[in-house]
């Protein structure tokens, strides 16, 4: 599984016990494993089986994303992507230093999944089928929360470049589910569901596989809330992927979470962007016209960005970066 790469962003120590769990379990399946730090990160991080990158050593590598990414932000992440990339990456699996891997987070990922499709559904609350509690993805617009589920019909196999697993105990949920419901939650084992056209739900980073055709989508935005990151990615990789004719996976949960200390009410905060507006941007980038096709995608990207700039929700700069990125993209010959 050597063109399988594991890609975290952390300031932990290297005594963080998910950490060493992880690079423990990648030495064994044969895993390289990429650890991002930031600023905050420690100046002597050694860690058997994890490949590791200081502020500095990030600095140094030749890629122009590097010269004009913040630090401090979780964005930093992207620089962990290209290092797979360029290191030979067929499959980037991207998790977070507080989620733990269950055995079945090992096993080979396949990008023809056996899975219910949904299409044509609009917003689909996935966490639904996985569950008979109250619950609801983090991004899932609250207006949507008491919305019936589809029906599903029977499975079949299904091309999906990118593939969300679930968490169990401490499940991915907004500030709002975190002030006045109840956690932990254990997810029951259910068929995999995937979006297809016209069909969309809010995906995170922290258990997700992404197979290279759709490695372009990795981007993570610096310039709008650090709880929308990735979120608002993932809207955009939805609507790209049906240019593709991709669907999205969601998966039976493959880690549990023990979540690192957050101020809820700030993660509120955080998230005020995306209460009020994430049914919008969906709205927004349905209307857009893009491109057909894998070869567009760098293409579509720009046009889904440019439109939530002009929405006034990512600040212009971004652009410059997402260029950036797609500069470094085409260096690696990975342009589509």
């Amino acid at each position: 599984m050597k063109d399988t790469f594991l890609v975290i962003t952390s300031i932990a120590q290297d005594s963080n016990p998910v950490l060493i769990n992880y690079a423990r379990e990648c030495k064994t399946s044969n895993i390289p494993f990429i650890l991002i730090g930031d600023t905050k990160s420690p100046t002597n991080f050694d860690l058997k089986g994890c490949d590791y990158y200081s502020i500095e050593s990030q600095k140094k590598l030749n890629f122009e994303l590097v010269k004009q990414l913040p630090e401090k932000h979780y964005s930093r992440k992207n620089i962990g992507y290209l290092l797979a990339i360029k290191k030979g990456a067929k499959t980037i699996i991207e998790t977070d230093d507080d989620n733990l891997p269950l055995e079945k987070f090992w096993l080979k990922r396949e990008i023809n999944a056996f899975a219910c499709e949904l299409s044509d559904k609009k917003w689909v609350n996935v966490y639904k089928y996985f569950t008979e509690k109250n619950i609801w993805p983090r991004g899932f617009p609250l207006q949507n929360i008491n919305d019936k589920i589809p029906e599903l019909e029977n499975e079949k196999y299904i091309y999906c470049p990118i593939q969300q697993g679930l968490a169990d105990d401490n499940p991915d949920v907004d500030a709002i589910y975190r002030l006045v419901l109840p956690l932990p939650i254990k997810f029951n084992q259910g068929k995999s569901i995937a979006l297809s056209n016209n069909s969309y739900c809010p995906f995170n980073s922290q258990n997700t596989t992404w197979f290279s055709e759709a490695f372009p989508l990795l981007y993570l935005p610096s310039f709008c809330s650090f709880r929308m990151t990735d979120i608002w990615r993932s809207f955009i990789a939805q609507r790209i992927s049906w240019t593709c004719d991709w669907s999205i996976l969601f998966h039976n949960s493959t880690v549990y979470q023990n979540r690192n200390d957050h101020s809820i009410i700030n993660d509120f905060e955080e998230e005020i962007s995306g209460y009020l507006n994430n049914s919008k941007i969906i709205e927004k980038l349905i209307d857009l016209n893009l491109e057909k096709g894998i070869e567009n995608i760098s293409l579509n990207m720009m046009r889904c960005y440019e439109a939530i700039v002009e929405m006034g929700l990512i600040d212009k700069k971004e652009l410059i970066l997402l260029d950036l990125w797609i500069m470094d993209l085409k260096k690696l010959k990975l342009n589509h």
